[in-house]
């Protein structure tokens, strides 16, 4: 079966729906579909303009070009730029200035756009290519309890009185049961970190955890790994991303959601006291007494059994082969190498990372198991490569 596309225009259109559906808050969607406030507002006052045709693309071209330099200007900087073909936009311009005079001269900053224009213009070096393009793994189909855990924040709300609460929100996909609704005060690596710990000890570990690219699960590093997800991995859990743009591969997370604001956050309690023992209710009500038909009319309190994998007391580093160099990464994600400071990733900060050599001067970084870049001596700067998915619709 041929992968299906979407266009922009029909992503928009999605989008829309979803914000219509008043289900979700327009900050949340906007997170999961990784797109600015801004941009969903300007979308949102298209469709009112325009109607569906205002979400269409738009040509980014200007009608008009103000401020253009008259034709004796412009023959003047090509004139010049023959001359000297090495010279940029402040030698032009100085030149045209001591030669011509001030008066409609172009700036040096016009100067630049238009030997860019021209194709006249150096490129400049791209201070750090991308790194190895790894494969984005499908994901994966659970068969019994602890197979895979799914997380989410529902987007922040307020109670009562005032108090901001972001509601993290973990459950098993296979029996559908729920395992914490926790309101945090943000969106932390270090208040996520201390929830999971609890969650851990209580249920153990699973075996993959799915979670979307944002705060503080993913980030735009090595394989979108922060603190956090990098913290799973170590603890020998599979840790699975979502598309960008795409919530509904995590679709029966997003149902429940709905269904958690419907019964318990729709009003909001009076204050974060009762809001915390009306979140403790219902997900006792929807484990043990709210029949679920993904799971055959049975419940999910039913269905689920604790993880026979433990959390461990204390974690060891990660070994490496023996033909490879091992290096402690340091603060704000830095390693020694060679005499010199290499960036790798503020993610993996007091881990050990290998570096396997590819080549002289190359060499292929890893954490455990999971090939997270490549350092270059090659590289203007000297961080690291960082691998990346493939983008592309999963089945």
């Amino acid at each position: 079966m041929p992968w299906k596309n979407e266009s922009l225009y029909e992503q928009r259109l999605k989008f829309i729906r979803q914000v219509q559906g008043n289900k979700t808050s327009l900050s949340e969607l906007c997170r999961r579909w990784s797109i600015s406030r801004k941009t969903a507002y300007k979308w949102l006052d298209r469709l009112d303009a325009g109607g569906r045709l205002g979400l269409r693309d738009r040509k980014r071209q200007a009608s008009r070009v103000f401020n253009r330099p008259p034709p004796r200007w412009l023959n003047r900087i090509r004139r010049w730029r023959r001359l000297h073909p090495t010279w940029g936009a402040p030698k032009l311009h100085w030149v045209l200035q001591r030669r011509f005079g001030e008066k409609g001269l172009p700036s040096e900053a016009a100067i630049s756009r238009w030997l860019k224009h021209w194709g006249l213009s150096r490129k400049r070096r791209r201070t750090r290519p991308k790194g190895p393009r790894i494969e984005r793994p499908p994901l994966t189909q659970p068969q019994l309890p602890n197979d895979v855990w799914t997380v989410d924040f529902k987007g922040w709300f307020r109670t009562g009185d005032g108090t901001r609460i972001e509601p993290l929100t973990i459950r098993d996909l296979a029996s559908r049961y729920i395992l914490a609704v926790e309101m945090l005060e943000r969106q932390s690596v270090a208040a996520a970190r201390k929830i999971f710990e609890q969650v851990f000890k209580e249920y153990g570990l699973p075996l993959v955890i799915r979670a979307d690219n944002g705060s503080p699960f993913g980030a735009t590093g090595a394989l979108g790994l922060t603190r956090l997800s990098a913290w799973w991995v170590k603890l020998g859990i599979q840790v699975e991303f979502t598309a960008p743009g795409h919530p509904e591969q995590n679709g029966a997370h997003e149902q429940m959601h709905r269904v958690y604001l419907q019964e318990a956050a729709h009003p909001p309690a009076p204050t974060w006291r009762s809001q915390r023992d009306r979140n403790k209710y219902w997900r006792q009500q929807y484990n043990h007494q709210r029949p679920h038909e993904g799971i055959g009319m049975r419940l999910p309190g039913e269905v689920y059994r604790k993880s026979d994998r433990r959390l461990p007391l204390r974690l060891k580093h990660f070994e490496y082969s023996l033909a490879w160099a091992s290096r402690l990464v340091k603060g704000k994600g830095m390693i020694s190498l060679e005499g010199s400071r290499r960036f790798v990733g503020e993610a993996f900060e007091g881990e050990r990372v290998g570096l396997k050599p590819v080549r002289p001067g190359v060499w292929e970084v890893y954490f455990g198991k999971r090939l997270i870049g490549e350092l270059n001596d090659q590289d203007a700067t000297p961080g690291i490569r960082a691998a990346w998915y493939r983008q592309g619709r999963r089945r």
